[in-house]
């Protein structure tokens, strides 16, 4: 009992009246059966009954497996109720009467993935074995020896002796013959169950857990079984769950942590992870094991080694009890402030980089000595400190590392011992690379994961020959401790940039002087022993004023609460001392979605605020989504351009009002407030979930329930105290949020032949604004950009540190003429070579980034792309035009349209600084860049390897195989995991194979080793990196992109493109895809930068044979650049899904067919004879093979079914022996599946593979059927009486035996779409926009309806409204007559709201209306049509829903107005030939016949997503006509 409820024992509910338990029932034998999902009925009566009226389905075979795999697809799921999501326990109750038919392996343990509770109950015909595989594990298998199942009531005694747990029971019933007899009980069972449950649709959840009697409580624990433990997980799961506040954890109140293990075997998952994360937590871990356990994992599982102990078994516990007695409850202050976060950890790391160049020979003694003074005053011997040196001129070399030596005799004879290392040039940027990736690691000593402070001691008698930025910025990022200290020979200002901040940047007329250095540090101590973290806040905290977030949950539940809400609301407000620069308000209402009442920047006094706030309505709808409230409240309510004043320290404090659970998650965004400094309070009613108020709130103490609203009055005083309370320390805690000093202003002046004359007073305005700024406080930086035809850089962000110097280049710009004026161009141009690390840009440290454009014309070529990418970097964009600009160019550019602003002509450019002067919290604002649409796995990588195969690498190619191999070793390959795909070019490109094409680390290592060289004139790597692109980042060829997972491609290239690189590379970076570039001596340094994703990623090596020396480099800069990797919002280009297929027919030729020859060539010619080849739809191959295969002719040779079948009827048998058919399909997967020979499998174009095959085959066929299978190529083995059938059906796309009598049933077979039936769905667009056009859509839909034949099997329609969210009217199963719809229709209103969300929309369609649950029929094969109205461009992004609905095969049609955007019309719809437009929607009258036309023709052709496919043998090649 207890085990069970361990898994089924949930928090009490506060509530009577809402629904706890949910139930379905399956029946099966053959195939399954739903009787009813978990959403279908809503009362305990009505699932009585129907399980009453239950009838035997009968059958057989009994294929339990199916069964499972049909729950796991269809039951368990959001659309049939299922509530795993959301956490609800599910519990699957299983009662089979014999042995499966089929395996139950892996389903059932896709169930236990799931989480699913599974109760296995047979009888004496059942598989016992089967059954506990089945079963969540074998104690849940039960057994009767009749089927009558009398172990129901011991059933019941462990399901349901907690009542307060919400649950999911599915139960599953054999219903095959042999369970015919006992089916009667087995209903009864599901009866008396159910009688038990507490039914309905919704449930509160509350935990609430007390105890005195600890001792009692761990006495009546039980043991949990289950195979070898997950350590890993479950230290995360601590993490997670219980060291939390809400959880009652006080680590925020400095509270030490302290996790005591008793392990008693090695973990079956990785614990270096969360091990390191508790560390990093300051958790004190003592791990306990015995002799099973793994030693050294016990001591990275502790936060120290000396805290793993260890016994024999666990009898002899009371052994090492008094071992840990001294260190656990009599920890001194040292030791335990040693795992604080907030304190000095034990120790320091100190590694000395000593320059080794020629210039530094004669000062090298008194370096030494230095590093001698030094050591002698560590705390070495006692294991606190610990001492690297690292000595380098062209490269580093290490002297020793910080665990090479263990005491300070050691480490002062070694560096006694230094001799000078010599050499040039001096490349200090690639010597503190190599520390982030060799020194400051876990293998090299380093114990900066366990909170020690690193300290880095820079010796360096000149400047460095590479650039430091990246390299220093990243040593921050680790949190290093940098001091340089240089001579008269140095650069200062290099030495600033290294290290930790300026005033750490030290400097000697030569080293000799050193000692004086050191005194300087030793008579401020205090800065070995900082904490390195985050830097502090500099946002000075202004509790003067605040600014107050109202959410209000307006959902159906709180009608009647409503105006006591508005009530509270007054009343506080009434308190608070209004105006701009005091407090400032705002109101938002939620439901389903969200709406800001007003801003805080709407109202500046208490009597609007609180008029407005009387005059609020009750905005209604379902269950309240409080977690998308919360998101807009950040999204859109708290920043700057809303009135929020976070950046400048005021308070920023939410208040909630809620009346019921959240009916989606809050984790997130509530998490992402806190992060922000944002101070929740959560009040809540008896509806409300109180554990669900604590995590919405900034602190358990802040969330605050009442009985109901109109109790309000009573929490106003207790609302007022806690906020009165909060001390300054506390306030700190939620607002300290790093805000950067200072900001990137860019400018990107026109310089075309048209700006000629304007060009001194655009040079007036920058030199006006740079007088403006703090640069020569290391604050601002400035960078110019002019451009006409192509950008040219005046200067960098990090070419001047002084304002003097900046106005000196201003002054001394020239014009630079030229055309076209290609602003598109400048501004890619900006995204990937100015922004960016390597130009100064400091965008990855948070500081805001700006962008002044003067333009003087219209752009030339195409700037929207380009406009949004440098949005999506969160760049603030100012575009200032003149009479002569395009104004929408202009605005689609700004970061939003009040930023573009414009002048009669440059000399008028004065007026505009005025305006910006006048309005300067525009350059404070917040410039977040946009959500990513895709969450990142890091957990997975997609990595494409390029290979240049040109004859320039012939010599070094076996090197570059090693080199991927080496990384492939490294990887955690796995269909799940990560993939691989490599690629070869020269003059073109040719992919060896694709990431979906092996899933083992040796299937990989075996190709690779196999790999040949390509051979070939100089290299086209522009073109390769589109034929990457184009053919192997696709989801077809097994890119994950579209799932979030990582795309990198490792590019190795001996020398420069003949071709263009830009647009294909700035294409991949657009795509998000991490671009690696490793080049040679041969190669083009400059163009390396440019291919990489960043100039950091361009790698190396003098020649391939040095590759090893940069993969440690690599492998740092993919783990760090992962870890931190916020991918932009990826454009999808949808995949154009073309009409038609590809046929390919594979002859056998061999010697045995001779006589059946002439009967495959007409069989061939009868099918041809059916195809759309003049159409340009279906394409044909025909390969004949006996020993070797021979193509007749290519998919791409002939255009007409004429040519097809002239070159057919002359075909001539091949003859020919033995009969190699596995040969022959490893031909087509190499040489006629592909792109030049004219496959358009890459397009979405289905490929078709007839086999016509007289024997078996004389080679094996496995891995080459597997291959074209995973190729996704839909094959037909047809063979005769002398063929093997096992080795058809192995090559045909499935085993299912299907009789072809001719080629029209080979049709029926591949392409079953049931046309005489169809789901319609119409999505309207409801904005503003379209309000006047609304009546002409309504009539269009009706119309459109008149013509249908409409019945619950026949033709169903769905309405769907949307404008900001989107809404059905009424479902695909909600109406089954014409004129029920149509009266609908009539009755709908408009519903209003600003610029459409287009993209939601389509998902919404996709989650919650074509599905089966809403009557979709698509899994029966039903079409799936949706027709979209629509009257202006989204508001947000369609790219992603629309390619889901392609993908879905939905046949999208998009008719849009004159306010539409035709490019999104046509990547909205199914196939660009589907959008259609009007002028505005009266004249949807003239497009019906159209879209009718389009539809049937559709419909005649279309194909099903997945065809039912075969292998079939017939008697002889003799096929009937007929």
């Amino acid at each position: 009992m207890s085990q069970t409820l361990y898994f089924l024992a949930e928090k009490k509910p506060a509530g009577r009246d809402f629904v706890k338990d949910r139930v379905s029932v399956v029946q099966y034998s053959r195939e399954p059966a739903v009787q009813f999902y978990l959403n279908t009925y809503t009362t305990q009566g009505e699932i009585l009954d129907s399980v009453r009226g239950l009838r035997h389905k009968g059958g057989r075979p009994l294929n339990t497996g199916a069964a499972l795999q049909y729950l796991s697809d269809n039951v368990f799921t959001v659309s049939a109720g299922s509530r795993r999501l959301e956490g609800v326990p599910q519990v699957l109750i299983l009662l089979s009467g014999g042995r499966s038919a089929d395996n139950v392996d892996a389903q059932a343990a896709a169930l236990k993935q799931l989480g699913v509770l599974t109760f296995a109950i047979g009888t004496r015909n059942s598989d016992s074995k089967e059954l506990q595989k089945i079963a969540h594990s074998p104690t849940y298998a039960l057994s009767v020896s009749q089927v009558y199942f009398k172990c129901s009531q011991l059933l019941f005694s462990c399901l349901f002796s907690v009542d307060t747990a919400k649950k999911d029971i599915v139960f599953l019933l054999d219903g095959s013959d042999g369970t015919r007899n006992g089916f009667p009980a087995m209903l009864d069972f599901v009866e008396r169950v159910v009688e038990k449950l507490n039914v309905g649709e919704n449930k509160d959840r509350v935990s609430v857990v007390q105890y005195n009697d600890i001792v009692g409580s761990v006495r009546g624990l039980r043991h949990r079984g289950g195979r070898a433990p997950n350590t890993g997980a479950a230290l995360q799961y601590v993490r997670d769950n219980v060291l939390t506040s809400s959880a009652g954890s006080r680590h925020l109140q400095g509270v030490p942590q302290i996790l005591i293990l008793l392990n008693g075997g090695r973990s079956s998952d990785n614990v270096d992870t969360p091990a390191s994360t508790l560390k990093q937590l300051g958790v004190l871990t003592f791990a306990i094991g015995t002799r099973g356990s793994d030693s050294a994992e016990l001591q990275r599982l502790s936060s120290d080694p000396s805290h793993a102990l260890s016994v024999s078994d666990f009898t002899d516990l009371p052994s090492v009890q008094e071992q840990s007695t001294p260190r656990t409850p009599t920890l001194n202050m040292s030791q335990t402030l040693y795992f604080l976060a907030e304190k000095k950890p034990a120790g320091r790391d100190f590694v000395f980089l000593l320059d080794g160049s020629d210039a530094t020979r004669s000062g090298f003694p008194a370096m030494r000595d230095f590093v001698q003074s030094v050591v002698q005053t560590l705390s070495v011997d006692d294991s606190k400190d610990r001492v690297s040196v690292v000595q380098y001129s062209r490269e580093p070399a290490v002297q020793f590392y910080l665990n090479t030596y263990t005491t300070q005799g050691e480490i002062l004879d070694s560096v006694r011992g230094l001799r000078h290392k010599g050499g040039r040039p001096l490349n200090t940027g690639a010597a503190l690379q190599y520390l982030s990736d060799n020194v400051f690691t876990v293998s090299a000593g380093s114990r900066r994961l366990e909170g020690v402070p690193q300290v880095l001691i820079l010796l360096s008698g000149g400047r460095s020959a590479d650039n430091v930025d990246a390299q220093a910025a990243a040593l921050k990022q680790l949190g290093v401790l940098t001091f340089a200290i240089g001579t008269r020979n140095s650069d200062s200002k290099e030495l600033q940039k290294i290290a930790h901040s300026p005033t750490y940047a030290l400097s000697v007329s030569e080293f000799n002087d050193l000692p004086s250095v050191r005194h300087l540090l030793k008579s401020t101590p205090d800065i070995f022993f900082m904490e390195i973290t985050p830097e502090s806040p500099t946002i000075p905290v202004d509790t003067a004023k605040k600014d107050i977030v109202f959410l209000l949950d307006g959902s159906d539940g709180t009608r009647n609460g409503f105006p006591a809400m508005l009530d509270f609301v007054e009343r506080v407000v009434e308190k608070l001392n209004v105006g701009e620069n005091k407090d400032r308000v705002s109101v938002v209402q939620y439901s389903i979605d969200a709406e800001a009442h007003f801003y805080l920047n709407t109202y500046t006094t208490k009597d609007d605020i609180v008029g407005s706030v009387r005059g609020l309505r009750h905005r209604g709808g379902r269950a309240p989504n409080t977690g998308a409230a919360l998101q807009y409240v950040r999204d859109n309510v708290l920043t700057s351009s809303a009135g929020s004043r976070h950046l400048q320290g005021v308070p920023q404090i939410l208040i909630l009002l809620n009346g019921g659970r959240s009916s989606d998650n809050v984790d997130t965004p509530a998490s992402t407030l806190k992060q922000l400094g944002v101070l929740t309070f959560a009040i809540g009613t008896r509806g409300s979930d109180s554990a669900e108020l604590q995590r919405l709130s900034s602190d358990p103490s802040h969330a605050l329930s009442v009985s109901d609203f109109t109790d309000l009055p009573s929490v106003q005083e207790q609302l007022s105290s806690v906020m009165s309370r909060l001390n300054m320390s506390q306030t700190l805690y939620f607002l300290a949020e790093k805000k950067p000093a200072g900001r990137d202003f860019v400018f990107l002046l026109d310089g075309s032949d048209a700006t000629r004359s304007g060009f001194p007073a655009m040079r007036d305005f920058v030199q006006s604004v740079v007088q403006t700024l703090s640069v020569d406080d290391s604050k601002d930086r400035v960078s110019v950009v002019q451009y006409s035809r192509e950008p040219a850089v005046q200067f960098y962000l990090n070419t001047y540190t002084t304002q003097g110097e900046i106005l000196d280049s201003v002054r001394g710009l020239r014009h630079k003429g030229g055309r076209p004026l290609n602003t598109g161009a400048a501004l890619q141009y900006l995204s990937d070579n100015v922004f960016t690390v390597s130009a100064g840009s400091r965008r990855l440290e948070g500081v805001p980034q700006v962008l002044i454009l003067l333009s003087g014309g219209r752009s030339a070529d195409n700037v929207d792309a380009q406009a949004a990418a440098l949005k999506q970097l969160g760049v603030l964009t100012f575009a200032i035009g003149t009479r002569n600009s395009d104004s929408k160019e202009l605005q689609k550019i700004a970061h939003s349209p009040t930023y573009a602003l414009s002048v009669s002509e440059f000399n008028d450019l004065p007026s505009v600084r005025h305006l910006l002067k006048s309005t300067p919290d525009i350059f404070f604002m917040e410039i977040t860049p946009e959500s990513p649409t895709i969450p990142v796995d890091t957990a997975k990588k997609d990595i494409v390897f390029l290979l240049d195969g040109s004859d320039g690498t012939r010599n070094g190619f076996p090197a570059m195989l090693d080199f991927v191999e080496r990384v492939v070793e490294k990887l955690n390959v796995g269909e799940n995991k990560d993939r691989v795909s490599v690629v070869q070019y020269s003059i073109d490109a040719e992919a060896h194979f694709y990431l979906n094409t092996y899933t083992t680390k040796d299937d990989i290592v075996g190709s690779v080793r196999g790999l040949r060289h390509r051979g070939g004139r100089a290299p086209n790597t522009g073109a390769a990196l589109q034929y990457v692109r184009d053919n192997v980042l696709t989801s077809s060829a097994g890119s994950r992109h579209l799932q979030g997972v990582p795309q990198i491609l490792i590019l190795l290239n001996g020398g420069r493109s003949s071709d263009n690189v830009d647009t294909p590379a700035s294409t991949l970076k657009q795509l998000g895809v991490l671009t690696f570039a490793i080049g040679t001596r041969g190669s083009d340094s400059a163009e390396l930068q440019r291919l990489s994703s960043d100039p950091s990623h361009a790698l190396s090596v003098s020649d391939f044979t040095d590759l090893p020396s940069v993969q440690e480099q690599l492998s740092s800069v993919m783990s760090r650049v992962l870890v931190r990797s916020t991918p932009r919002t990826q454009t999808v280009t949808a995949e154009k899904k073309p009409a038609g297929r590809d046929f390919v027919f594979l002859l056998d030729g061999s010697d045995a067919t001779r006589s059946g020859f002439p009967a495959m060539r007409d069989f061939v010619q009868s099918v041809v004879q059916t195809l759309s080849v003049d159409d340009s739809k279906d394409r044909v191959s025909v390969v004949q093979y006996s020993r070797e295969p021979a193509v007749q002719f290519y998919l791409n040779t002939y255009t007409t079914q004429g040519e097809i079948l002239d070159s057919v009827r002359g075909l001539r048998h091949k003859g020919g022996r033995p009969l190699n058919t596995g040969a022959a399909l490893q031909y087509l997967s190499d040489n006629v599946f592909t792109v030049s020979a004219g496959s358009r499998r890459l397009e979405g174009v289905p490929q078709v593979l007839i086999l016509l095959s007289g024997g078996r085959s004389a080679d094996n066929v496995d891995a080459q059927a597997a291959a074209l299978k995973q190729l996704g190529v839909l094959t037909f083995a047809i063979g005769t009486r002398n063929s093997d059938s096992k080795e058809l059906q192995k090559i045909a796309h499935s085993p299912t035996y299907v009789y072809f009598k001719c080629s029209q049933l080979l049709f029926s077979c591949l392409f079953s779409v049931d046309t005489a039936k169809k789901d319609i769905v119409f999505l309207l667009d409801g904005s503003d926009g379209t309000r006047n056009g609304f009546p002409a859509m309504l009539d269009f839909v009706e119309r459109v309806v008149e013509k249908l034949n409409v019945g619950e099997n026949k033709d169903r329609v769905s309405v769907v409204q949307y404008s900001i969210d989107a809404e059905a009217h009424f479902y695909l199963n909600t109406y089954t007559t014409k004129d029920d719809i149509v009266g609908s229709v009539r009755g709908l209103r408009h519903r209003g709201g600003r610029a459409p969300n287009t993209g939601a929309a389509l998902q919404y369609v996709r989650d919650n209306v074509l599905t089966s649950s809403a009557g979709s029929r698509h899994l029966q094969g039903v079409p799936q049509i949706l027709i979209l109205l629509n009257g202006g461009r989204s508001s947000d992004n369609v790219d992603t829903p629309a390619s889901t609905l392609k993908q879905l095969g939905v046949l999208t049609f998009a008719i849009g107005t004159r306010g539409s955007d035709s490019a999104e019309l046509q990547r909205l719809s199914s196939d660009p030939s589907h959008a259609l437009s009007v002028s505005d929607f009266t004249d949807l009258p003239s497009v019906q016949e159209q879209l009718s036309s389009v539809m049937s023709r559709v419909l005649v052709r279309s194909t099903p997503r997945t065809p039912t496919v075969t292998g079939k043998k017939v008697t002889d090649f003799y096929i009937p006509k007929s």
